[in-house]
């Protein structure tokens, strides 16, 4: 008998929470406690009582998240608080309960940072990809973002972690516990972006020219890749022109930067980085339900 889609959507979704959630909590328990790191977000907050008082990480976060998570109900949807409410459980119990399970690094405080945050970015980039979140900072983001739109998520995420990082810094009078919780913040979100938009990330050009046709011909040769003919006008002579879109991956982007200077030597050419591409020949992304 099958399970119903909405069922089996679920059950994926608690089986990526659980792994996400086991990583994380590895790289907390199992690298960062032992090498007293400084880190950004409410596990960086847990981290610090821990340390202070002994409370266990997961009940501490739990605790902070909840009551956030209730004031900012109506900012994050009844979906995504339920999602989140329930990866939040997840991850609080695989904290205080799993991880100490394994055995703690001792060695290399730089090589526990650097596994710290390879491993805790892997963990939170599953998470995402379900749409969830372990709440913490996000939810501060997501607030502040509601009053102030303007600001940046970088600079709001920025801010959050100069001030954990820089507090805890200031009450164990650890200047290298700094500077470290910088490097694992930094690979951390490195590796969220690689998990999510890596796989589907490649390059853009955009070649300006007059040869429009000739250039999609040769391009389609060169790499066998289609591309789009955008019409454009010269800003100073205002003479006709046309503006070649190509999306490929990173390997491709050299024959086709050859096969466009072959075809118009005068060529303006554009290449960009993509974090994602969707569509024909690329990943054609299902609608959610």
């Amino acid at each position: 008998m099958h399970l119903a889609f909405p069922a089996k959507k679920v059950l994926s979704d608690i089986a990526y929470e659980i792994a996400g959630s086991f990583l994380i909590a590895i790289a907390l328990y199992n690298f960062a406690l032992n090498g007293a790191f400084l880190m950004a977000g409410f596990s960086g907050i847990a981290l610090i009582i821990y340390r202070l008082f002994g409370v266990p990480m997961g009940w501490m976060t739990l605790l902070m998240n909840v009551p956030l998570a209730l004031l900012c109900y109506k900012l994050l949807g009844r979906n995504f608080f339920l999602r989140s409410l329930r990866c939040m459980l997840i991850s609080s119990l695989v904290l205080d309960y799993v991880a100490p399970l394994f055995p703690v690094y001792d060695g290399s405080r730089l090589l526990a940072a650097i596994y710290t945050g390879v491993i805790s970015g892997l963990g939170y980039a599953l998470i995402y990809l379900r749409d969830s979140s372990t709440g913490g900072s996000d939810f501060i983001m997501m607030a502040i973002r509601s009053r102030h739109p303007h600001l940046s998520y970088g600079k709001v995420a920025f801010c959050i972690e100069v001030v954990i990082i820089g507090a805890g810094g200031l009450i164990f009078q650890d200047v290298d516990g700094i500077l470290y919780g910088m490097i694992i913040n930094y690979l951390t979100t490195q590796v969220v972006d690689k998990v999510m938009y890596g796989v589907d990330a490649g390059k853009l050009t955009l070649i300006v020219t007059e040869k429009g046709v000739e250039m999609v011909r040769a391009i389609d040769r060169a790499s066998d890749r289609g591309s789009t003919i955008l019409c454009a006008k010269g800003g100073c002579d205002q003479r006709d022109k046309q503006v070649v879109m190509c999306a490929c991956n990173s390997k491709q982007m050299h024959p086709i930067r050859k096969a466009a200077r072959e075809v118009d030597p005068q060529a303006f050419i554009i290449i960009l980085e993509s974090n994602e591409v969707l569509g024909n020949g690329f990943k054609i992304e299902k609608p959610r339900r």
